[in-house]
């Protein structure tokens, strides 16, 4: 398989994973590749049984993708350590509480522990969160150097997911000042209209942001009352996390 091929294949995989279940077409649009290019990739996905298509020639994911994509999700050990006090955070707050590992300009989830109310945030496992958007986001940004914020800042459009997202570069970096002088973030209805979320970054060994946790809820319940509480849960949450992964803080 060359290399064109094999970068067409992850392509294509990554956006039935995304957008499933897909059409032929649509898929096509997506990737911006040709309809035969990527029903031949489509084939081959099936034949080594990473992808099935319905009655409606629409594609999406196998089992086996997500038994590989469960081995990922923590590989390198931050999951398991981090939640039994995730946990305690959730018992704690009430309220969601999300866990999210850096990839790239994005963080990725990689574990969300549910309120009991049924009034609740909700993203899925494996989801894509935009720094700039987030709670998470902010939080791991604020745990980075200037010139890695700077090369973030360059990197491209600052995604835009509601009308309260932050997508002003100046902007940002005043919130991130401020996250650096609280110790945690604060996001309302920057990534979902509704829902508010504080966070806090989770570093390595070498005192470098690997992820960030949150505490997330509606608006209702996630009120100027709770914020100050709730961020020094969730930044005493991560330090903990941090300090189990062998950072000396």
């Amino acid at each position: 398989m060359t290399t064109n091929s094999v970068l067409s294949a992850i392509k294509v995989l990554e956006a039935v994973g995304e957008s499933q279940p897909v059409g032929l077409s649509e898929l096509a649009r997506t990737v911006g590749l040709p309809k035969s290019t990527v029903q031949r990739t489509l084939r081959t996905l099936e034949e080594v049984g990473w992808c099935r298509t319905d009655d409606a020639a629409r594609w999406q994911l196998t089992y086996r993708a997500f038994a590989v994509g469960n081995q990922a999700r923590d590989a390198g050990g931050l999951r398991e350590r981090a939640l039994p006090i995730l946990h305690e955070l959730q018992l704690g707050t009430g309220e969601t509480i999300h866990l999210a590992a850096a990839d790239g300009r994005e963080l990725v989830l990689l574990e969300r522990l549910d309120t009991a109310h049924s009034l609740r945030a909700f993203l899925p496992l494996g989801y894509r969160i935009p720094l700039n958007a987030s709670a998470t986001g902010q939080a791991y940004l604020a745990a980075c150097t200037d010139l890695e914020v700077d090369a973030y800042l360059k990197g491209g459009v600052l995604e835009e997911r509601t009308r309260r997202t932050i997508v002003d570069p100046d902007a940002l970096r005043a919130r991130l000042a401020e996250i650096r002088a609280r110790g945690w973030s604060l996001n309302q209805e920057g990534l979902s209209d509704g829902i508010v979320a504080v966070g806090a970054a989770i570093l390595d060994a070498d005192g470098h942001p690997i992820g960030a946790v949150s505490v997330s809820g509606p608006t209702v319940r996630m009120t100027d009352a709770v914020f100050d509480e709730h961020g020094r849960a969730v930044a005493e949450a991560a330090h903990r996390i941090t300090r189990g992964l062998g950072a000396a803080l």
